[in-house]
């Protein structure tokens, strides 16, 4: 009768968010006295696109979450960005040191810390079936979504580009025949605006078309405490975006065009110094978030293009799909990474002045970039117990970074540095992949696919930096290589309500070259390889009232691609772990407790470590405590990161929501939505050290709301981080304590009108 019965979720398994529920069980008896619906409610099934063909999520060999409907338009109610998916399913973390502008993944605790433009990751981010390589294509807007799945383990058999940790996989609302759209308009804390719509509906018989757009934008709320500095305000942004999709649908034709575009005005990411107390991961007692003294510029510009067609021949026992796809990106990027140099030193600012011992000021560019994919597909119309699909896979990208240095210390912050680096990676690769009726009951999967990659890049100092490499250049570097990975898997159905599934999967990355030539040159990685395990359960229970998932998994990666950042010298370098090890659990589950109250709870525990006796690291300059064993090397100190987890994966992550609806008659409702993720605490660096390793988080937030008209009207008022809890949430760590935090409280309030 209500809308939005079929927002998906997971299951915790301790402590954080027992208290979140527990004070939320009012709530549940009070909607249990509330007026039964007629009709039993049952989940809907949730349908995926995991095998890259629509399946019920049930029958898929792969651990896979989804996030969609009302709870995705929940967690987005503020206007953050990308990174509130974060802990929002298991295994799952997002973080970024560009904000907005560039988010970096991990699934199960692989992913790359790397700030490089040109970063490769093993988390793949697809967008409407094209792969979004680029970092800065990664943090495209959502809204207008069917929905988000995140698909953990290697994906490499189907999906075309690095793939080892996972995919995570967004869809947009297609046009279709029936006319409908929305408008949502949002405002809350620091003047912030949150508005989007969409509308679509037929042209003709045969062709209809849907746009959608998106306006963002927040005031400046961190005040700088420096007179008369370059910047006063910061963590402010303008953000709008838009996409415009046409559709026709033929007799054995179907083709879909899209061509999307976003803009992004705001600050950089805001480095804080000194903020965390030596020998600790405590933020110093003075400190307050809404200040900030620091001398140097800060401002962040993106801008990104692209477009797609999507075919589908319907040539009869088969049928043919190309999927085309070209992205393009702009960008620049400056922040004053020493957090403050010369307002230090003048002994300005709340928790300062502290000790930053030299100036460092820079920014990213990327003049140019684009990309151009392209698939051709060919799958089976059931051809009985045996099913298949094959293609071929073209990747083309070619990019322009450029790395600037500025001196905070002159007058007008005048450029004194200037470095260039420029790559062209070309892929193919063709794969197949099919499944076999064993018994009923009884389903083998399987694939392979074959890779080819190669990297041209080249990079040249064309300023040098006070404090590095002189004009010199071209460095050049290649790369060339083939990979085969493969899976194999098998469904087995023990009852009508209950699955059993085990897999087996080799993913991989191909290598990665990085210039940064101010800190330490061109390095490069050699490919990664990963073999993952895992087997599990899916169910439907109590007449599908409820929906669970279960698995444990393991994984061994070879060569694995990290990148060693900090130091004195602030190097930012590429290497391979000889392995890496991880292993652990995930549970989803979801049930409506009554008629009107849903809950869904999500838990993942993941260990990870480093084997490598040999790899080690350079450590912080100065301010922090390093814990592992040490060794000198060329009169430089560097730990020893043996047995050390991989940075940014958490072992614990939690989430929970619980939606209580109250009807006041067949058309309308009260109802209350409150969500929570636990994220347990992290490293940021390859090595260990108190100050470098990220408190425990606890975010929550809630949403009061009516709605009326068959939901087709909505009003409520929202809190996201209501305990205001204020965490580091990465840090640079060449000379002094510097840090950058979360998200801050905001309430606001929403309006929704459907037609």
């Amino acid at each position: 009768m209500f809308p939005n019965r079929t927002a998906h979720g997971r299951f915790p398994s301790v402590h954080p968010l027992v208290i979140a529920l527990a004070a939320l069980l009012p709530l549940t008896a009070a909607a249990q006295d509330a007026p039964a619906t007629k009709d039993p409610v049952a989940l809907d099934t949730l349908q995926v696109t995991a095998q890259r063909r629509v399946e019920n999520a049930k029958d898929v060999p792969v651990s896979i979450s989804a996030i969609q409907g009302e709870k995705l338009d929940v967690l987005g109610s503020a206007g953050d960005d990308i990174r509130f998916l974060s802990a929002r399913v298991p295994s799952l973390n997002i973080e970024s040191s560009y904000g907005r502008a560039f988010p970096r993944f991990y699934i199960r605790g692989l992913g790359n810390t790397d700030f490089d433009l040109n970063a490769s990751q093993p988390v793949s981010l697809v967008y409407d079936d094209v792969v979004q390589e680029s970092p800065l294509l990664k943090g495209f807007p959502l809204f207008d979504l069917a929905g988000v799945e995140v698909l953990r383990g290697p994906q490499g058999t189907l999906f075309g580009r690095n793939t080892p940790a996972g995919v995570v996989k967004f869809d947009s609302a297609r046009p279709s025949q029936d006319a409908d759209g929305y408008v949502k308009v949002a405002y809350g804390s620091y003047n912030t605006w949150n508005t989007q719509g969409a509308y679509g509906g037929p042209l003709t018989d045969r062709w209809s078309a849907r746009v959608s757009a998106l306006y963002q934008r927040r005031d400046d709320w961190v005040t700088n405490t420096r007179a008369n500095a370059p910047a006063q305000g910061f963590e402010g942004y303008d953000e709008a975006a838009a996409r415009l999709q046409f559709l026709y649908e033929g007799d054995d034709l179907e083709a879909l065009f899209n061509v999307h575009k976003r803009k992004l005005n705001g600050t950089a990411r805001l480095f804080r110094a000194n903020i965390l107390k030596p020998g600790t991961n405590q933020l110093v007692e003075n400190f307050d978030r809404d200040e900030v003294s620091t001398d140097g510029q800060n401002f962040s510009e993106l801008e990104t293009w692209g477009a797609s067609a999507r075919l589908k021949w319907d040539l009869g026992r088969v049928t043919l799909h190309s999927i085309t796809g070209y992205e393009t990106a702009e960008s620049l990027n400056h922040g004053d990474i020493d957090g403050g140099y010369g307002a230090s030193f003048l002994g300005a600012g709340n928790y300062g002045p502290g000790n930053i011992p030299f100036a460092s000021e820079s920014a990213d560019g990327l003049p140019h970039h684009r990309q151009w994919t392209q698939e051709f597909r060919i799958e089976s119309n059931e051809w009985g117990r045996f099913d298949w699909q094959a293609g071929l896979f073209y990747f083309d990208e070619d990019v322009t970074i450029d790395s600037f240095n500025y001196d905070s210390l002159a007058p007008g912050n005048p450029q004194n540095g200037h470095a260039v680096q420029s790559q062209r990676n070309k892929a193919w690769a063709a794969f197949v992949s099919g499944d076999f009726d064993v018994t009923e009951r009884f389903k083998l999967r399987g694939g392979v696919r074959y890779t080819q990659d190669k990297k041209d890049f080249s990079a040249s100092v064309l300023q040098a930096v006070p404090f590095g490499t002189p004009v010199s250049g071209p460095y050049l570097a290649k790369t060339d290589v083939n990979d085969v990975s493969w899976d194999l898997s098998g469904v087995y159905q023990i009852t009508d309500n209950l699955n059993a599934y085990a897999r087996v999967a080799k993913g991989f990355r191909a290598p990665s070259i990085q210039g940064r030539l101010a800190f330490g040159g061109v390095s490069q990685a050699d490919s990664e390889k990963v073999i993952s395990y895992e087997a599990g359960i899916k169910a439907d229970l109590f007449d599908r009232r409820a929906r669970l998932g279960f698995n444990v998994f393991r994984y061994n990666v070879d060569g694995q691609q990290l990148i060693a950042v900090g130091g004195s010298n602030n190097t930012a370098t590429l290497l391979n772990a000889d392995k890496t090890l991880g292993q652990g659990v995930e549970l989803d589950f979801e049930a409506y407790l009554t008629d009107h109250v849903l809950l869904t709870l999500g838990s993942s525990y993941n260990d990870t470590e480093i084997k490598d006796r040999d790899l080690a690291v350079a450590i912080c300059g100065g301010g922090c405590t390093i814990t592992d064993p040490t060794t000198v090397i060329d009169g430089a100190t560097y730990a020893l990161v043996n047995g050390n987890s991989l940075p940014q994966a958490p072992k614990w992550i939690h989430n929970l929501t619980l939606r209580a609806g109250f009807p006041i008659n067949d058309a309308s409702e009260l109802y209350v939505y409150t969500d929570w993720a636990y994220r347990s605490e992290v490293n940021f660096f390859l090595y260990e050290s108190p100050e470098f390793r990220s408190r425990s988080s606890l975010e929550g937030g809630l949403r009061l709301g009516y709605n009326w008209d068959y939901g087709q009207y909505d009003v409520a008022v929202y809190g996201r981080n209501l305990t205001d809890q204020v965490r580091v949430v990465g840090a640079i760590d060449f000379n002094n304590l510097t840090g950058f935090l979360n998200e801050p409280r905001t309430f606001g309030v929403e309006f929704t009108a459907k037609f």
